[in-house]
């Protein structure tokens, strides 16, 4: 896998990841979980602003997930 490969590049590796390994498809789930939420934040400059400290825990959260 190149660096340059996203989630969406290899669907049906991570989908037969997700059938086989329970962990890994946890692990999955929430980091795109994370993902979406901080992405909802982000788009909201007023409730970004008064909440960067637990948009910033959640980009560690991911980063530790993707480890």
């Amino acid at each position: 896998m190149r660096k340059t490969d996203t989630w969406q590049d290899n669907r049906e590796i991570i989908a037969e990841l997700k059938k086989k390994d329970d962990h890994f498809a946890v692990i999955f789930d929430e980091h795109t979980q994370l993902d979406q939420q901080i992405n909802q934040l982000e788009k909201d400059r007023v409730t970004h602003a008064s909440r960067d400290d637990e948009i910033e825990q959640m980009k560690r959260r991911k980063l530790q997930l993707k480890d």
